[in-house]
């Protein structure tokens, strides 16, 4: 790699760090003394996986590590490259290594673009150590890398940069004479940077040529200056892209924050979770049907008209369509999140499939199966007690002490919270009167069966 950059080739290619201490942020995986920094400088790495949002650097480590540790770098791209550029890039470094003595770092941008035969082309390469392997990819590679490439790779996830490393980023972009606009005379706000950095989404990437569009486009004074100011700065990077792949992390991880907000009963965070969905483009469907869910499952029958709320806004959304379905998508979400919460229905439900699943399957008790079925019964030689449902309209209260499961088992254990409290309380009543009768006391034949 070339240590001069090309004044042709855009300021976030020329900026490109070439140490370390160059990238910005990832001090989870680059301070001193962390692993990924000792594999590198010691030159111990063998395979390495790098995911993360897009502008966070790492095809730009990729390079770094090539360039410390002395090695060759040549990089393919998923989607673009086939199994015979593989073997290529293969061969090649095979004879460098031969004949020079010289490592490959072979680098795969979106790896996970890669089918399974292009991936298990890699491996034996890998293991004989032809090629030092380094991926990249936006995709969580548990879930979309080959599990035998995973398993051979020391896997690191990359953050977005923080506003104030991004700062940092085009500040030095500014002054360096070399690779940015240190030869020019700019002055730039300090709101103007921290506005383009804020707007850059952690995206070292959009951040530099948002810079350099602002810079490039605007007309010196007198003097020759050129002023970076917060207007230019907002004209040079409009509508913020949301890091957001319908199939990716970012789009389960939201999802995820938008439920538990809501589960944990800040309508706040809910509804800022609700708006980044919205912005990048969600399906509002897909966000309306987990406001219904989270209805039954977190609220439950705390406060039963939370499921009336959910399924209206989705109506409601079908109804008016976007973008003022995001309305009643708005007042659904903040109901749910300050209603009282129970999830105990749902956890009942739970311990009763797991009864089915697991347990020896219970018959259904002879006084509560159908007509015909009694009839068989009693000519099977069952006695009349037995055979005898009792109609529960017909007893005070609409209530009768009758056995409806046998063994006794007790699944649904209602809480203290919201209307929950009251079925609390009616439901021990019929259990106490259930412990005091044998579950098949006087009454008349059901009528209703």
């Amino acid at each position: 790699m070339a240590d001069k950059p090309n004044p042709q080739e855009p300021l976030a290619a020329r900026m490109r760090p070439r140490t370390l201490d160059e990238i910005a942020g990832q001090q989870h995986i680059l301070a001193e003394g962390k692993l990924l920094r000792r594999a590198i400088e010691s030159d111990r790495f063998t395979s390495l996986i790098f995911y993360g949002p897009p502008g966070t650097g790492k095809t730009t480590l990729a390079g770094v590590c090539a360039r410390l540790t002395g090695s060759r770098f040549e990089s393919l791209n998923g989607v673009e490259s086939n199994v015979a550029e593989i073997r290529a890039k293969i061969d090649q470094a095979r004879t460098w290594r031969e004949l020079r003595g010289q490592t490959t770092v072979l680098f795969i941008d979106e790896i996970h673009r890669f089918n399974k035969a292009q991936q298990d082309v890699l491996l034996p390469h890998i293991e004989r150590g032809v090629v030092r392997f380094i991926g990249a990819t936006t995709h969580n590679p548990y879930f979309h890398v080959n599990s035998p490439l995973v398993s051979r790779s020391q896997i690191f996830q990359l953050e977005p940069v923080p506003v104030a490393d991004l700062v940092g980023v085009l500040e030095r972009a500014l002054a360096d004479e070399e690779r940015g606009f240190g030869g020019m005379k700019v002055v730039a706000e300090p709101a103007a940077l921290l506005h383009l950095a804020e707007k850059s989404d952690g995206d070292v990437r959009k951040g530099l040529t948002a810079l350099e569009l602002a810079v490039l486009t605007t007309t010196p004074d007198e003097e020759g200056a050129v002023h970076l100011t917060l207007s230019v700065a907002e004209e040079s990077i409009q509508r913020k892209a949301v890091v957001y792949d319908a199939d990716g992390d970012a789009h389960y991880d939201t999802a995820s924050a938008f439920i538990k907000s809501i589960r944990g009963s800040d309508p706040d965070a809910a509804l800022y979770w609700l708006a980044k969905m919205l912005h990048a483009g969600e399906d509002p469907r897909f966000v309306s049907r987990r406001l219904v869910i989270a209805a039954s499952e977190d609220i439950g029958l705390a406060d039963s008209g939370a499921l009336r709320v959910a399924l209206d806004a989705h109506h409601a959304l079908e109804f008016v369509g976007m973008p003022e379905g995001r309305i009643p998508l708005a007042h659904a979400t903040v109901y749910l999140a300050t209603a009282p919460k129970s999830n105990t229905a749902y956890a009942a439900l739970g311990r009763a499939m797991a009864d089915v699943e697991n347990g020896r399957t219970l018959a259904v008790p002879a006084h509560l199966r159908t007509r015909t079925r009694k009839k068989l019964a009693a000519a099977s030689g069952e006695s009349e007690a037995a055979l005898r449902y009792l109609y529960s309209h017909d007893f005070e209260g609409a209530y009768v002490p009758q056995a409806y499961l046998p063994e006794g088992r007790v699944y649904y254990q209602p809480g203290e919270q919201g209307l929950e409290k009251r079925i609390r309380e009616r439901l021990e009543h019929w259990r106490a009167a259930s412990k005091m009768q044998d579950g098949t006391g006087g009454g008349e034949v059901d009528q209703h069966s």
